[in-house]
């Protein structure tokens, strides 16, 4: 009998061994697999940011040594995924391709386009859910409807998710021989000259990943709810990169941090409140599955007419933390060496240039993008879109963060803003979060120049809280008008 055609296991975002459901079935028909990547462009309806490219890059090679360690390998292939697909099934004899979903508008389209076509020239393709505590569309309300508050959708979710049976890595991966592959230095997804992320934090891959999780688990959970808001401590999970990546399964997250607190490690609401912002998470990409215009909209359609501010200076100087607001622009800071910011400072920052700046919120999106290691659409829109006034169960536009205030409160000692920001590191606790307003002597004590080490702030706060309450008067205007 002549040996059975490999079947295909279609890697995307959910790049581990563990709890991997499509790799289990695929394992499951007996055949030898067919493990890749097509790195696609147009995967996601835009190009991956250059810093999560830079984490990919590790992802890849942490995941084809976790294979060939068990005797197989990454297949690599660059281009249009549905053609390199067809070349890898035409090369091989392949029939099946297996894979774990993308929930994204587009990505969605796409591989039911796929799948689709596939199917008609006698390629089966199976899907499975291996990103989401529940896959959209399971999540509903008594009418049938998305969800468009956050706490109902997390009691929903809560009670209907069922967590799968834990799946370990297999001993054993066979692949074939002979099936070409392209190199992954030659796709170049690391900064050489200059290497920008050679600061960057965090270790790619499924190892990585499990070792992150162990750490939060035995430290940082102890005090998440509270200390997860101060930039001064190390009070996160530091996994958002590692569920984006799919290196890891957000049911482990949730069962690790959960079976803490059955233990008695951590106290039981702690853990509750990480899996809250498990939940958050969810709640981000099911919104946009269900309201794919997001990315390019406002979710409450009258701030579309939200009036804007064309200012390409105040936009370069949030780009690269010179706003002359210390928390502002130490998270900025931050986010460049570093490839993520604190969730406290990114609302700050976010909020500093939708409200302070009046800048649209799309640029603000566009550049977390370009710049996270964890840049994910859904959250990352969700989140800009909250900040904005805009998307759902959305903080009110009123509602404006007072950048000193915030650094007071939540980085009272200044350890978090005297990282990111040498030039005025020596400034008293008293004068950290707002340099002007520090007598001279106690600005040339610290070498402190504003102006010239250190910027004046670009905008006044009471006048950029009165220019954007201003601007949201335009549009509840318009909608009475309207209405």
């Amino acid at each position: 009998m002549p040996a059975s055609p490999p079947v295909i296991l279609w890697f995307r975002r959910d790049l581990r061994l563990a709890d991997n459901p499509a790799l289990k079935h695929a394992l499951a028909t007996g055949r030898a697999v067919l493990p890749v990547y097509v790195l696609d462009a147009r995967l996601e309806g835009r190009p991956i940011g250059a810093a999560s490219r830079r984490w990919l890059d590790g992802s890849l090679r942490a995941l084809d040594a976790d294979l060939r360690a068990r005797g197989g390998r990454l297949i690599l292939r660059r281009g249009d995924a549905e053609a390199e697909l067809r070349r890898l099934i035409h090369e091989t004899g392949a029939d099946q391709v297996f894979m774990n979903r993308l929930f994204e508008p587009e990505a969605f389209a796409r591989d039911a386009d796929i799948a689709h076509g596939l199917k008609a020239e006698g390629v089966d393709c199976r899907g499975f859910n291996a990103a989401l505590l529940q896959r959209p569309g399971a999540v509903l309300n008594g009418s049938g409807q998305a969800y468009k508050v956050f706490t109902p959708f997390l009691k929903a979710l809560l009670a209907t998710a069922q967590a799968p049976a834990p799946l370990d890595a297999p001993e054993r991966v066979v692949v074939p021989d002979g099936v070409w592959s392209e190199a992954i230095d030659d796709w170049s997804l690391r900064p050489m000259r200059p290497d920008w992320s050679r600061g960057f934090v965090g270790t790619p891959g499924e190892a990585g990943a499990l070792a992150a999780l162990d750490a939060f688990t035995a430290g940082e959970l102890k005090a998440y709810a509270t200390d997860r808001d101060r930039p001064d401590r190390d009070g996160t999970s530091g996994l958002s990169a590692h569920l984006h990546w799919g290196e890891i399964s957000p049911w482990r997250a949730v069962q690790a941090a959960r079976a803490a607190a059955a233990t008695g490690r951590v106290p039981a609401a702690q853990a509750e409140k990480f899996v809250a912002e498990i939940g958050w998470r969810e709640f981000s990409a099911h919104l946009l599955h269900h309201f794919p215009y997001l990315p390019e909209r406002a979710f409450r359609p009258e701030y579309d007419a939200m009036p804007w501010r064309d200012d390409p200076e105040g936009l370069a100087a949030w780009k690269a933390g010179l706003t002359g607001y210390p928390l502002v622009d130490a998270g900025m800071r931050q986010l460049w060496a570093t490839g993520t910011m604190h969730n406290r400072v990114r609302m700050a920052a976010a909020s500093f240039l939708v409200k302070h700046l009046l800048i649209d919120w799309r640029e603000g999106e566009a550049w977390f993008w370009d710049c996270l290691t964890d840049a994910d659409l859904a959250s990352n829109v969700q989140n800009w879109q909250w900040i904005a006034g805009s998307g759902a169960d959305a903080a009110p536009y009123f509602r404006i963060f007072n950048p000193v205030v915030q650094g007071q409160k939540f980085d009272p000692q200044g350890g978090y803003v005297r990282r990111w920001l040498p030039e005025i590191a020596r400034l008293p606790d008293r004068w950290i979060h707002a340099p002007w307003t520090a007598p001279a002597a106690a600005l040339a004590e610290a070498g402190v120049v504003l102006g010239t080490t250190y910027p004046r702030p670009v905008v006044d706060h009471v006048a950029a809280r009165e220019r954007a309450l201003a601007a949201l008067k335009t549009i509840s205007a318009g909608r009475n008008e309207d209405g």
